[in-house]
């Protein structure tokens, strides 16, 4: 299961995770739509550039200029947090939205939990595959947690106090 567009809904996709021992320059890459990891996409790139149906996932160490040729051919870009104490994916995920133009579903995994979320829908993410031991439907009322931004971001480019009207001192 997966939050998407603030809805739970059937996971479509198959998260390629290596194994140890396995090379991302000789792992099979299995058929139907599978999200794989930067390094076998970079290792693997002359066969699998034709294939529809393949996604990418980026630990959040990795950065987005290592993909800027490629982010608008993928439908699915994710972001992989070890530990939900890790803020480089926020990082990461906003300038795949902001800079890099990536329209395409924007999926926050691995170590993700409720109290994560508002945020990471801010920065651009727009897909959740909460940790499995969390209750996702609890997780997707973290969606809407607060009424209010202050600062801008990708969901409100604008910070609150240009969304204000204010009465002129007299």
């Amino acid at each position: 299961m997966l939050i998407k567009d603030k809805s739970i809904v059937e996971d479509e996709w198959t998260v390629l995770r290596l194994k140890e021992g396995e090379a991302a320059d000789s792992v099979t890459v299995p058929a139907g739509r599978v999200i794989v990891p930067l390094p076998v996409w970079n290792c693997q790139h002359e066969s699998l550039q034709g294939r529809s149906g393949l996604g990418l996932w980026l630990a959040s160490f990795e950065r987005a200029e290592d993909i800027p040729d490629d982010v608008s051919r993928f439908p699915v870009i994710a972001v992989d947090f070890h530990k939900y104490t890790d803020g480089r994916g926020y990082t990461l995920a906003y300038r795949l939205r902001n800079q890099f133009g990536f329209r395409g579903e924007l999926r926050a995994m691995g170590d993700v939990l409720r109290d994560q979320l508002f945020y990471l829908q801010r920065v651009g993410f727009d897909a959740f595959a909460v940790r499995e031991d969390k209750d996702i439907h609890d997780a997707l009322n973290g969606l809407n947690d607060f009424s209010i931004s202050y600062q801008a971001s990708t969901d409100n480019p604008q910070p609150l106090y240009r969304r204000v009207e204010r009465g002129v001192a007299r």
